[in-house]
């Protein structure tokens, strides 16, 4: 029998909307100066983030009228190219350094991020593993030991680059599918004593993430070095205050904080909208995983819950790990805030994924 579709859900649009015009102007006032001082021009980043966030309304018009169900058809395959996409990045005059980090393929200053594809095919592919044995999810080794193999080998890849913040979002929105779909909690937890085990060792073979550690427990120990983001963030959301010090006034902006246009926009927009327009942002994030939630609840069959579920958690994950980076509560790992930060792949990639999210709310109960 097929399926009623309604309307998509109004509230997600509407805080989809907002969010995505709070990062265009967000994008302006915080990269206006870098922008200038390199290109001479002070549009050149948010010219090029109107640009993909036109695109990404384009895909996501398209994948919110088009029945999710088709995508749990194409998740392996998807899956694979990403795994492809995620080993020729690692070659040597193939995959594009950037901030230290080997995650790029393209050409000049045009580029995709394999990892930001892997996390929609990760949770794609895991909606539709856990959907078709939904009935072994409780039993370790049938059930959960092959997705997590799936999951642990793609993280792996992403760290080659290296990229914990991307892998990190990656494996707790794969992590909260799994709980969605029905693993045991005993399971659960014998794996999050792994998972600390495997940090200490990632921490052991990269004396960096150690000064990232250290830096995020006492920043002054190296405040030129180790603590200098983390220092100069505070020193951007501290003076914003209640109302901030007014759009386009922040002093940050000024080479003294880095990335402000990526992953420390939150950093700009708290110094110059205070925290009256900081809870605004939270808030609209707070109604988008709500009405997320509502549709992974609501949604006709297990694959699209799993489904929702997988992309509300990436969104969810992503935007916790970042304000909490900018707000001192976690150590730096270099990751961007969904909908408001510039970047081309993953604003694209994000909306896309929330397109099929909407599609998932049309079919709601």
């Amino acid at each position: 029998m097929a399926k009623a579709r309604s309307a998509p859900d109004v509230w997600m649009i509407g805080s989809i909307g907002l969010i995505l015009t709070i990062g265009i102007i967000m994008v302006y006032s915080a990269s206006a100066v870098l922008a200038f001082h390199e290109f001479g021009d002070k549009f050149y980043y948010v010219k090029r983030q109107l640009l993909f966030a036109l695109l990404g309304i384009g895909a996501m018009l398209f994948t919110m009228n088009v029945d999710y169900s088709i995508w749990k058809r194409w998740a392996g395959i998807g899956l694979l190219i990403c795994f492809g996409l995620l080993v020729i990045v690692l070659i040597p005059g193939v995959g594009v350094v950037r901030g230290g980090a080997r995650s790029w393929l393209g050409i000049s200053s045009f580029g995709i991020q394999p990892s930001e594809f892997m996390k929609l095919a990760m949770v794609m592919f895991l909606a539709r593993w856990l959907s078709d044995n939904q009935q072994q999810v409780t039993l370790f080794s049938r059930g959960l030991l092959p997705p997590l193999g799936f999951m642990g080998t793609a993280f792996a890849l992403i760290m080659l680059q290296p990229d914990l913040g991307t892998g990190a979002v990656m494996v707790g929105a794969s992590l909260l599918i799994i709980y969605t779909a029905g693993a045991r909690l005993a399971h659960l937890g014998s794996l999050a004593l792994v998972g600390v085990a495997g940090l200490v060792v990632l921490i052991a073979i990269a004396p960096y993430r150690l000064q990232r550690i250290t830096a995020f427990l006492d920043p002054w120990q190296d405040p030129l070095g180790a603590g200098y983001q983390a220092i100069q963030s505070l020193y951007a959301v501290g003076p914003g205050g209640l109302i901030g010090l007014g759009l386009g006034m922040s002093r940050q902006k000024y080479n003294y904080l880095p990335e402000p246009q990526t992953d420390f926009i939150f950093s700009i927009l708290a110094e110059e909208l205070g925290f009256i327009g900081g809870t605004l942002l939270i808030g609209l994030f707070l109604v988008l995983v709500w009405r997320g939630i509502k549709t992974a609840i609501a949604a006709p069959d297990t694959f699209g819950s799993l489904l929702a579920a997988g992309i509300i958690g990436i969104v969810g994950v992503q935007v916790l790990i970042n304000i909490g980076v900018v707000i001192g509560m976690m150590p730096v790992t270099g990751i961007t805030l969904p909908l408001v930060s510039y970047g081309g792949s993953s604003l694209t990639l994000l909306l896309t994924a929330l397109g099929i999210l909407l599609n998932i709310s049309r079919y709601s109960r």
